[in-house]
């Protein structure tokens, strides 16, 4: 028989291969991928500058180990050029391979913004740990000999200009102020993490960045960018202008869709899924960052993209028993988004869409901690968000969704 495919050796990729694992120990399996297929974490990347740590040391485990831990061929260095789903075949750069089954697990690229001048092709973005070694070695270069220095106390302050104040601009900013640079958010928005958290939560969120002694540029976009002998000049849409030593694009990632085109699988934002994680091509599997799930409730035109921990972790589990001859659902439970700033650490569970238009919000104070809480029409907390969040809290809460309000 044909190997079980997997392409792409991320998270989402080796997690699956390691739940296939755990249900099947002997059906062949292969897993391709572009990269040096070292696994590591993908969410370490933006809390790693605080924590002095290199990429190396982010890469937990090589190609060759994570191979004999899983017993599968990893193919790495290797890119597929296409994919004929009618012939169960994937054509790559080390040759052409049959597959029984599957998955794409291929991730999601960086949105890149529009921008003028002679230096936009310079804003760098940090998607993986590749990218993050150079991120790393540009910072180091600019502050000198003690760029690195753990506490970033005697470093020469890199300014680095971020653009875009979501979840991982926030934390990009608040990890590289905690390792001693300089740090500017850029956004269109009026607050921080305006598209995940209410504006209470983003209120706390900014009054603790500018604590923390991070500017923020909100309402503006960044639309030029020159290089002069100097550093960097970033030009804004509101006709002002900042300096900088580095710029870091965090606006956003889109699924990868490239393979999935050439395919012709149906897709959307993502690769379209059904509730199992097949695609509309037979034996043809997807999940991740690249993959748009279908709605708990099948409605139409709710699909959602889920790019967290949790979602990822539960469809490589309901994958992997339907590898197996067990067709299993993925179950996407209610769980909160954690935002890793640490000075102003935020859990997020955002309600249903098909809720939000008749529902609200309430809020309370409890101290320094501020709790949102999300009810429907018929006064069901059907979401939620806390900071500074912590596990008992966050545990509280959940426990809370799907009950009804107490008057």
């Amino acid at each position: 028989m044909n190997p079980i495919i997997i392409i792409g050796a991320g998270l989402a990729g080796y997690t699956l291969a390691r739940e296939l694992r755990k249900l099947d120990k002997t059906t062949s399996l292969m897993i391709i991928t572009a990269d040096d297929g070292g696994f590591y974490s993908k969410p370490m990347l933006s809390n790693a500058f605080a924590q002095n740590k290199q990429a190396t040391q982010l890469v937990s485990q090589s190609a060759a180990q994570m191979a004999a831990q899983i017993d599968a061929q990893v193919l790495a260095n290797t890119r597929v050029n296409a994919i004929d789903t009618a012939a169960k075949l994937i054509d790559t750069t080390a040759g052409r391979f049959g597959y029984e089954q599957l998955v794409l697990a291929v991730g999601a690229q960086p949105i890149r913004v529009p921008m003028a001048g002679d230096a936009a092709h310079e804003v760098l973005s940090v998607n993986h740990v590749s990218d993050y070694a150079v991120f790393r070695q540009q910072i180091a270069t600019i502050a000198g000999p003690v760029g690195d220095s753990i506490d970033g106390q005697h470093a020469q302050h890199v300014h680095v200009a971020i653009l875009g104040a979501g979840l991982i601009g926030c934390e990009f900013a608040d990890d590289l102020r905690g390792a001693g640079h300089t740090v500017t958010l850029i956004d269109p928005n009026p607050l921080p993490l305006a598209a995940l958290a209410t504006p209470a939560l983003s209120e706390g969120l900014q009054a603790a960045l500018m604590a923390r002694g991070i500017a923020l540029r909100l309402g503006t976009t960044a639309v030029r960018l020159d290089r002069d002998p100097h550093g960097l000049q970033l030009t804004l849409a509101d006709g002002s202008a900042l300096r900088a030593d580095i710029v870091l694009s965090a606006v956003g990632l889109r699924a990868d869709l490239t393979l999935a085109k050439a395919a012709q699988l149906a897709i959307g934002r993502g690769i379209l899924i059904d509730a199992t994680g097949r695609t509309s091509a037979p034996d043809v599997y997807a999940f991740g960052d690249c993959a748009e799930y279908a709605a708990e409730d099948g409605g139409q035109g709710s699909t959602r993209i889920l790019p967290y921990i949790a979602p990822l972790m539960a469809a490589a589990r309901a994958i992997a028993r339907t590898l197996t001859g067990q067709i299993t659902a993925i179950d996407l439970k209610p769980s909160p988004v954690l935002v890793k700033t640490p000075s102003y650490p935020l859990a997020l569970v955002a309600p249903p869409q098909h809720a939000v238009a008749a529902g609200r919000w309430e809020h309370e104070q409890e101290g320094s901690r501020t709790i949102s809480r999300f009810y429907d029409a018929q006064g069901v907390m059907q979401g939620f968000g806390v900071a500074p969040q912590e596990s008992v809290v966050r545990q509280g809460l959940l426990a809370q969704l799907g009950k009804v309000a107490v008057a």
